[in-house]
């Protein structure tokens, strides 16, 4: 229970019913606004308006409304008789919510902050002042257990090490027990609404992006430095080299113009062509942009010299230059390249409408595997990626792969290698097989409506 500066129960513990003042009530909404406002939440509609939606409504004391049923009709828009079952779209937002409120709070400088906190099992948020001993930050047990940055079961569970002449794979099940936030049918739901195409940037603007959201996410790496070893265990063969950096972004189809909008009716689109720069600029796909700031953030956090290019302008002498870092799978034509002399690569069918992960030492399965057409008719379905970590033979440089599948599997990739919590439990892994130099794993996310869950590991091989 949150206690206030009276030490008074200000929830009590039979039937949530809220006995604040309204003092009490604004310095909540205050922390509220500060919350949402924060990186882990600005770029997560659906996270934001879940967490307002329940915090208000508790501050009203009508938690009535609070049930995983009425969450589903009033925020996510589904039909009043939908089934909860097969359609977790609450659950994994809930799950999702308590991921990001860890992450804030454990960032230097919110410790002593009003606690927001959303328990394991409930959709009812609580609150806790910092100067109460009882509730003093995030505890590891109870009802806080899953404060932590990023699914703590990441490559938790049964290990397997195989024996290899060259190397060891170790192949990760169980990844930590159920919560009532994972669903064990997580079906398609035909009503959900789909996401469909990819919004794209000019490269000049992603740049822009990529400096702007620096300042949101940087503060992200301050604490870092309580968990070192770990970080560094990654990204040191990338942040020690004395050579420039560069991120090859996969670039889209380039356009030759600009939409304007109209200053006094800023809906209304006006095309305008630049024949004089014809076909001259280049664009990335949004959704990587996430991951790319992430990237970015960490290589502009020890000062490192870096550049970006789009896949088309990006050569081999650019690569032989220093060490590169891949993101995207499909639009990266380096990407496909550099990975499919490794054990896990990217492939399709002849169509191009069966996209996934294959593994060269099982290459009659099809465990990861995204059906284009049922991605694009439900929004709702398993997204895969790519992470590597290994010295290119070719330019003897170090390269590092985030590549998903889709846009969900890319952004999932970007937020594994940006947790010291599953970089802390990949170097544990690494030691168990030998402390081999290069990496490669296998990621899965769960996506609903669009939106990726949280990273899960699948498979880690080390060579």
């Amino acid at each position: 229970m949150w206690q206030g500066p009276t030490g008074n129960d200000l929830i009590s513990a039979g039937d949530d019913r809220i006995t604040l003042s309204e003092a009490e009530k604004e310095s909540i909404r205050e922390q509220l606004n500060r919350l949402l406002a924060s990186p882990y939440f600005i770029q997560s509609k659906r996270s934001v308006t879940f967490l307002r939606f329940i915090t208000d409504h508790t501050l009203a004391g009508d938690t009535e409304k609070i049930k995983e049923r009425i969450l589903g009709i009033e925020i996510f828009g589904r039909d009043a008789a939908y089934d909860t079952a097969s359609d977790p779209v609450v659950r994994v937002t809930a799950s999702e919510i308590r991921k990001r409120v860890a992450q804030y709070y454990q960032e230097s400088g919110h410790q002593d902050e009003l606690q927001i906190t959303l328990p394991s099992g409930s959709y009812i948020p609580r609150f806790h002042w910092p100067t109460d001993s009882r509730n003093v930050g995030l505890q590891s047990t109870g009802t806080h257990a899953e404060a932590r940055p990023v699914d703590p079961s990441l490559l938790d569970g049964e290990v397997r090490s195989t024996a290899h002449p060259k190397a060891q794979l170790v192949q990760v099940r169980d990844f930590g027990p159920a919560s009532p936030d994972s669903s064990p049918h997580p079906g398609v739901n035909p009503e959900a609404p789909v996401v469909h195409g990819r919004r794209h940037f000019g490269l000049a603007s992603v740049l822009f992006s990529i400096t702007a959201g620096l300042l949101l996410v940087g503060s992200v790496f301050v604490w870092r430095g309580l968990h070192r070893s770990a970080f560094d265990f990654f990204w040191q063969p990338v942040l020690t080299t004395s050579d420039p950096v560069l991120l090859c972004i996969a670039d889209q189809i380039q356009n030759s113009g600009f939409a304007f909008r109209d200053p006094t009716e800023p809906a209304r689109q006006v095309w305008m062509n630049d024949d004089l720069k014809k076909n001259s600029y280049t664009t990335v796909a949004i959704d990587d942009l996430n991951a790319i700031i992430k990237v970015a953030a960490i290589l502009q956090s020890r000062g490192m010299q870096y550049t970006i290019k789009g896949q088309g302008a990006t050569t081999l002498t650019d690569l032989r230059a220093g060490p590169t870092i891949f993101v995207g799978a499909f639009d990266n034509a380096w990407t496909l390249r550099l990975t499919n002399s490794l054990r896990y690569h990217f492939s399709s069918d002849a169509s191009m409408t069966q996209f996934r992960v294959a593994d060269s030492m099982t290459p009659t399965q099809s465990r990861w595997v995204v059906d284009r057409s049922s991605q694009m008719a439900t929004g709702t379905y398993h997204d895969y990626a790519i992470i590597a970590r290994f010295t290119d033979s070719t330019t003897d440089k170090y390269a590092v792969v985030v590549a998903g599948i889709g846009r969900c599997a890319t952004l999932a990739a970007g937020e594994f290698l940006t947790s010291t919590s599953a970089l802390a439990k990949l170097e544990l892994a690494a030691k168990a097989a030998g402390d081999k130099k290069n990496l490669e794993l296998v990621l899965s996310t769960q996506v609903i409506d669009g939106q990726p869950g949280s990273p899960k590991v699948e498979a880690v091989y080390f060579w």
